[in-house]
C-alpha cells in the first residue's frame, strides 16, 4: 500500500501535506489516521489508516497487562494514539505533544512502511539510516533474496 522516503515540511500549525502518491490510498481507507509513537525506535511516530491501527490496538490490549514492557507498548500505542482527519488540502495535524516529545520541526522524513507510514525527524532518520543491521541477522532475515 505505502512505499517509499519523502522529505516533508512541517507548517508553523504542526501540519504535514501527504504526499499526492499517497492521498488516494489514504481516502480509501476514509481520509482518519492514527498518530502513535514507534515503540520500538526513538524519534519517529506511527501513522496509521484507522482500520489498520483498530488490529494492533486489539491485540496490543490483550496483551496481560502484568508486565511492564506490555503497559509501556499499550502506552505508546493506545495511551497516546491520536486520531486526526485530512482535511480538505490533504494535510494532517501532528499532535503537539507529540512535536514536543520528539522535537519535530520544520524538516521530516515521511517513509511508506507498507501498511502505515513512519514519521521521523530528520535528525532521527539519518541516524537511523546509518545504522547497519550487523550482527543482528535474524534466521528470517537469512531466507530472504534481497
Amino acid at each position: 500500500m505505502f512505499q517509499g522516503e519523502t522529505s516533508i515540511t512541517v507548517d508553523d500549525k504542526g501540519r504535514l501535506a501527504i504526499p499526492a502518491v499517497y492521498r488516494d490510498a489514504v481516502a480509501e481507507q476514509g481520509n482518519r489516521l492514527v498518530f502513535t509513537y514507534n515503540p520500538y525506535e526513538n524519534g519517529s511516530l506511527f501513522i496509521y489508516p484507522v482500520a489498520v491501527y483498530e488490529k494492533v490496538r486489539e491485540q496490543v490490549a490483550k496483551l496481560p497487562n502484568s508486565s511492564n514492557k506490555h503497559r509501556q507498548l499499550q502506552r505508546k500505542l493506545i495511551g497516546s494514539a491520536a486520531v486526526v482527519d485530512v482535511d480538505g488540502s490533504g494535510r494532517i495535524s501532528i499532535p503537539q505533544s507529540m512535536r514536543l516529545t520528539l522535537g519535530i520541526e520544520k524538516k521530516t522524513i515521511l517513509l511508506g512502511m507498507d501498511d502505515r507510514f513512519e514519521l521521523w525527524t530528520e535528525k532521527a532518520h539519518q541516524a537511523q539510516i546509518e545504522q547497519t543491521v550487523g550482527d543482528d541477522i535474524t534466521p528470517e532475515m537469512l531466507e530472504l533474496r534481497i
